[in-house]
């Protein structure tokens, strides 16, 4: 009998633990020697993959410029993908020239067409990664082979050819997206198709106005907003059309491409705009008349400037402010709305913007002094007296802190009086606790003149014919 089987005999049961035993040796060996098997070839690979690449790079010039034909390195299907790869990369960061080259040398060598008959033979995500490459390749041969792809079934595939088609930033490539859109075969992520729309509609966007007619409600805000991107005055009298739109953000869109397109009737639709019901459509039509600096959009910037939403308050106070050459009408009419909340964000903002320094300055000009007088003192009655308060301490120029402090005592406001208390407690320079002491003189003077003159009104009202005093006339309006 052979001693193994005697042996397994002898062991009985015990033979089945030493049989797994053997082959779990056996099975671990032969993995072992696969995965070392595959590591030395994978290494082999991988240096014969950056020999190569060296070796195409310091010949990148000559193929470029033809001297080394295709069919030199076309041949190997490893040199074919490394040299693929490396001149796409270059495509990315290439002058105009040298972009020109690298595409005539995709032409030339077959790459392309190689890669369209393979974006309209494949499936899955083989056909995925065919329409990444088209895309990069930026060739206009290749943009019937990206619009096949928009119409396969796998969401990630119809991605990745409207982002190839986006890349070529061209109004031929648009058109097969607009195409699909319109007859609503096309259903992708709405920052997908803004992103490839605005690249490819920025030369045209015409294009966009005539599929927003007949795109449903659900993507029509989609066009809206990449229409707003990219208004410019091919547009003309169109773009007008679209203001009067049922969906609030296309109006708000509309609003927003007035400002960049400037029709001839853009300020009469961005006035019909600033009343409308939504919110964000009357924040956009201020800023579109912000941007036009029209000084005839200044009635309808000072009723949103009373607007109940308060984002549209600072917007319309930020284009006032920077209508030059008209602040004292903006100050004295939003003074007669009668609004604090507006009048606070109006001089804010002048002050945020600098036209109130701007003003300032103006003090020390004698040409424009009694102008900048005129809006400073408007400013106060305002609401602002630090601004001035202010100017007196620190201003660089002595006119300036003087004129300053002349209007603050022309004011005879109040506020001003109240304010001046904790200024001359932290004041530390004798310069100006006496400016200091003279407006609290000047003030209290005023207002004891103030205070006599409306004496006689007490015990009887004044004769029609009596005359108001100046002073009289300021409690009144205010």
């Amino acid at each position: 009998m052979n001693p193994i089987t005697k042996m397994v005999e002898l062991v009985g049961p015990a033979s089945y633990v030493v049989q797994a035993l053997v082959a779990s040796l056996i099975g671990a060996a032969i993995l072992l020697a696969f995965i070392m098997g595959r590591r030395a070839a994978r290494r082999r690979y991988f240096g014969r993959r950056d020999e190569r690449a060296q070796a195409l790079r310091r010949q990148l010039p000559h193929i470029l410029a033809g001297r080394i034909l295709p069919e030199a390195w076309r041949r190997d299907p490893l040199d074919d993908r490394i040299l693929e790869e490396i001149l796409l990369d270059r495509l990315e960061v290439a002058g105009s020239e040298e972009a020109g080259q690298i595409r005539s040398c995709l032409r030339i060598s077959g790459l392309l067409d190689k890669r369209i008959h393979q974006a309209r033979r494949r499936r899955g995500w083989r056909r995925l990664h065919t329409l990444v490459l088209l895309g990069r390749m930026r060739c206009p041969e290749a943009i019937p082979a990206l619009a096949e792809g928009l119409d396969d079934e796998n969401e990630q595939t119809a991605i990745a050819a409207a982002r190839g088609l986006g890349r070529y930033a061209m109004p031929e490539a648009a058109e097969p997206i607009l195409e699909r859109l319109v007859l609503g075969r096309l259903g992708l992520p709405a920052n997908v198709l803004q992103t490839a729309l605005y690249h490819c509609c920025r030369e045209r966007p015409s294009m966009l106005l005539r599929a927003l007619q007949f795109t449903d409600d659900k993507l029509r805000p989609v066009l809206a907003r990449v229409l707003a991107e990219t208004a410019s005055a091919e547009l003309g009298e169109d773009l007008v059309l679209i203001a009067s739109d049922p969906l609030p953000e296309v109006r708000a869109s509309a609003a927003r491409a007035m400002a960049g397109a400037r029709p001839r009737l853009a300020l009469a639709a961005l006035q019909q705009l600033a009343a409308d019901p939504e919110w964000f459509v009357r924040l956009r039509a201020v800023v579109a008349l912000g941007m036009l600096q029209d000084p005839r959009s200044i009635p309808v910037l000072l009723e949103t400037l009373c607007d109940p939403n308060r984002f549209v308050r600072l917007r319309s106070a930020a284009a006032l402010s920077r209508l030059e050459g008209h602040e004292e009408e903006v100050l004295v009419r939003a003074i007669e709305t009668h609004d604090r909340y507006a009048l606070q964000a109006l001089v804010g903002e002048m002050q945020r913007s600098g036209a109130m320094l701007a003003v300032l300055n103006g003090l020390a000009d004698p040409r424009n002094r009694q102008h900048s007088r005129r809006i400073l003192l408007a400013a106060v009655r305002a609401g602002a007296p630090r601004l001035l308060l202010d100017a007196v301490l620190h201003h660089a120029q002595w006119r300036v802190r003087t004129q300053a402090a002349r209007l603050l005592a022309e004011s005879q406001d109040p506020e001003v009086l109240r304010l001046l208390r904790f200024y001359t407690t932290d004041t530390q320079r004798p310069r100006d606790r006496a400016v200091f002491l003279w407006l609290e003189s000047k003030l209290q003077a005023a207002g004891a003149a103030e205070t006599k003159s409306f004496a006689p009104a007490a015990s009887g009202p004044r004769r029609a014919s009596e005359p108001a005093t100046g002073v009289s006339l300021v409690r009144e309006k205010r």
